[in-house]
């Protein structure tokens, strides 16, 4: 018994490893989320069984439930597949849906994926680090488990990016936090939406403006000084768009 947890990256079917193309062609069944590219689910074999479990507002199959139909699967097909936007194990919970097979006595197979973390920046241009205007980064989730939070003023800090994911609808908050933790209020933003798609947009402006940018969900938002580059990648954005 095995099962596949496989990276779909950001949403271009060009931005897949060879290795996650290859799997997904011999897979017999494919267990996806909501936000896995279209071109992507196009390589998937006609005659293979997909099932869809994305999370949506207010409609949700529960982790457990996910965790116990791979765990079903695994038994009565040769080749499952667990398709996940970006990389498994960066908010994927893809550690949770491994644990869980591992302890049912599931072989696990690990295909790493491009994080939108790094690759929605990258396609607007945006370095995650820079000489000079970044020592390093830090990439959060805005959501938290039920009783938690995410305790954004303590991740203020000048000289480090912060890439922030899931966080478009508490943008405001974001916002606050981080101005209250230090960070000035012109501190360079920007937010990349639906990116490597031909719906890709790239809004900018300061972090006393983030709660008030045009920008929709599904989008990655970075905070700091290198929001504000633009590095010329724009005909890397085309070409994607252009060959899918």
């Amino acid at each position: 018994m095995s099962v596949f947890l496989v990276g779909a990256g950001p949403g271009d079917a060009d931005l897949l490893t060879l290795r996650a193309a290859q799997v997904l062609a011999s897979a017999d069944v494919v267990v996806h989320d909501r936000l896995v590219g279209s071109s992507v689910l196009e390589l998937i074999a006609p005659e293979t069984l997909r099932i869809d479990v994305g999370k949506i507002p207010g409609e949700s199959t529960s982790q457990d439930d996910i965790s116990d139909l791979l765990i079903e699967l695994s038994q009565h097909y040769d080749s499952v597949v667990r398709l996940k936007g970006g990389d498994p194990f960066v908010f994927g919970r893809g550690g949770e849906e491994a644990l869980a097979l591992s302890r049912a006595g599931v072989e696990v197979h690990v295909v790493p994926g491009i994080s939108s973390a790094f690759a929605g920046p990258l396609l607007a241009g945006i370095p995650v680090t820079h000489r000079g205007a970044s020592h390093g980064v830090c990439v959060v989730t805005a959501t938290a488990e039920a009783g938690s939070r995410v305790d954004f003023e303590r991740l203020a800090n000048p000289d480090i990016t912060l890439v922030i994911l899931m966080g478009v609808s508490r943008r405001r908050q974001i916002s606050q936090e981080l101005l209250r933790g230090g960070l000035d209020a012109g501190t360079p933003v920007a937010a990349v939406q639906s990116a490597s798609t031909d719906l890709q947009r790239v809004v900018r402006g300061r972090l006393d403006e983030l709660a008030d940018l045009d920008v929709a969900s599904p989008a990655v938002i970075v905070v700091g000084r290198v929001a504000a580059l633009q590095l010329g990648l724009r005909d890397v954005v085309a070409d994607l768009v252009a060959s899918s």
